[in-house]
This record gives C-alpha cells, sequence and structure tokens, in this order.
C-alpha cells in the first residue's frame, strides 16, 4: 500500500496554490469551484489536494501546533537553495540552521500552516536511498 494524497484543508486555496507552485514546483492538476479545490501534484506523484468547503469563506483551518508539511530534499546545498528562492521570491523566511539530525528551515504557507525544507544528516534517510515500498527507517529520528 502506498500513501498517495492528503487533502489539507486552507482559508485560502488559490493563494497556497500559487505558493507552492510558485515557489516548490508542484504541478495543479485539477481545479473544482471558486476557492474550493486544488489537486497539486509533486515530481514524485505524491497529491495534496487543498480544500475550502467551509459555507463560512472567512474561516480558518485549526491545525494542532507541531503540524507541518515537510520537502525533504538530498543535499544541504538544495535547502539552500529552497531558501534563496524563497528569499528572491520576496518570502520572509528564518535562514537554515541544524537542528536534531537536519538541516533546514521553516516557515509559514498562506493557508496558514507551517512547511519544513529540510536534508536529514542521517543517510539513511536520503529520499533518493529508497525506491518506493521501502521504509527507509533504518534509524529513528526526533522532529523539533
Amino acid at each position: 500500500m502506498k500513501l498517495n494524497h492528503i487533502n489539507l484543508p486552507v482559508k485560502d486555496v488559490a493563494a497556497t496554490r500559487d505558493f507552492l507552485t510558485k515557489n516548490f514546483g508542484m504541478e495543479t492538476v485539477m481545479e473544482r469551484g471558486k476557492n474550493a479545490l486544488a489537486m497539486l501534484r509533486d515530481e514524485g506523484g505524491m497529491v495534496l489536494i487543498l480544500s475550502h468547503f467551509d459555507k463560512d469563506k472567512t474561516a480558518e483551518a485549526a491545525y494542532h501546533k507541531d503540524f507541518h508539511v515537510g520537502f525533504f530534499v538530498d543535499t544541504p546545498e538544495e535547502v539552500d537553495a529552497a531558501h534563496a528562492r524563497l528569499t528572491r521570491n520576496g518570502i520572509d523566511v528564518v535562514p537554515p540552521k541544524r537542528m536534531q539530525g537536519r538541516y533546514g528551515f521553516y516557515l509559514l504557507a498562506p493557508g496558514g500552516f507551517e512547511l519544513e525544507v529540510a536534508w536529514l544528516e542521517t543517510a539513511a534517510w536520503s529520499p533518493s536511498r529508497h525506491s518506493p515500498g521501502e521504509s527507509g527507517r533504518d534509524e529513528p529520528i526526533t522532529t523539533r
């Protein structure tokens, strides 16, 4: 079994879609309604559905304080490149730093959720090391 999509409720579907396509290379594959639903796909085929079905269009999505969406990359240089791209695009983001077995940074996305971009120092967790179906869990890692 393979996890292939996640539905993420957000207040502003269009702004979140634009942010993720412009800054993280996600592709919009489907949209429904005005600010109701956008389906995005990353280069690995993972689908992120952005939705806002609440009749009260001013309603905020409530996320747990530890909730975030993460992009793991293969090298520290990719973390630095993502940070530079976001900065060039006018996004105020804290510099990357080393923290608990990884190098990366967090930022708040327009949808009101936190995003992480990180390189994991443990080679066992490298995104390119494992093919689909392999767990990649050679050793545990603690987040934040």
